[in-house]
């Protein structure tokens, strides 16, 4: 079988070269593109690709906040992420996302190829153009998020624990309210302290801490 793959990319002439070097390949397959991270997330839902191809910086929703989302919601997704930077702080974000490697769009067609096959294969294989010193930093950084995650969630009291459940499961504040029979504002009051003990910034970082718990 081929390996099924979304590609999303908001610079057409680069989103459409990189589709036709693949397409040349016959164990490779783009079954979607997308100009944007909120596109890319509903391709892969019904899709269900192997692999995203994805772009750090995309509109509507940057390409980071994809990647989590997609690896929340469907977790045998794999995303690598394309970028023209190879900062430090980029790729550990990338990494803590739930990324899986970390592509430079200096790297030749062969290199492409190479790390798509690879980490499909579950290798953990980077760009040549990246030191090995970034990718010890993002993976050491990632086992000390996911840490992070687990004793953030002892924190959470039993209410609190329900609330994000609910959440979790696409319930707005309203209708956490109205199912726990409390204020709109105490639901509110209740996930402020959620993201404060987690150490996220909202809802969507918040509920994929609870899916990854779970």
């Amino acid at each position: 079988m081929p390996i099924r793959l979304v590609i999303a990319e908001d610079q057409r002439l680069f989103r459409q070269s990189l589709r036709l070097l693949l397409e040349q390949e016959s164990d490779l397959v783009v079954v979607g593109e997308a100009t944007d991270g909120r596109e890319a997330f509903n391709i892969v839902a019904k899709e269900k690709p192997d692999m995203v191809l994805m772009d750090v910086s995309l509109p509507k929703l940057d390409g980071l906040t994809a990647t989590r989302l997609i690896r929340g919601c469907h977790p045998d997704t794999k995303v690598l992420m394309l970028s023209v930077h190879d900062d430090d702080a980029r790729i550990i974000a990338a990494v803590q996302a739930g990324a899986c490697g970390y592509i430079l769009k200096d790297a030749d067609h062969q290199e492409f190829l190479r790390i798509i096959r690879g980490t499909y294969q579950g290798d953990m294989v980077d760009s040549p153009f990246m030191p090995d010193r970034l990718a010890r930093v993002a993976f050491n950084a990632l086992a000390q998020r996911q840490e992070q995650n687990v004793s953030g969630m002892a924190t959470l009291s039993d209410r609190e624990r329900e609330i994000l459940a609910w959440a979790a499961s696409g319930s707005s504040n309203k209708e956490i309210a109205d199912q726990l029979c409390v204020s709109l504002d105490t639901v509110k009051s209740h996930l402020h302290h959620i993201y404060h003990k987690l150490g996220v910034t909202g809802r969507v970082e918040a509920i994929l801490v609870y899916l990854s718990s779970q």
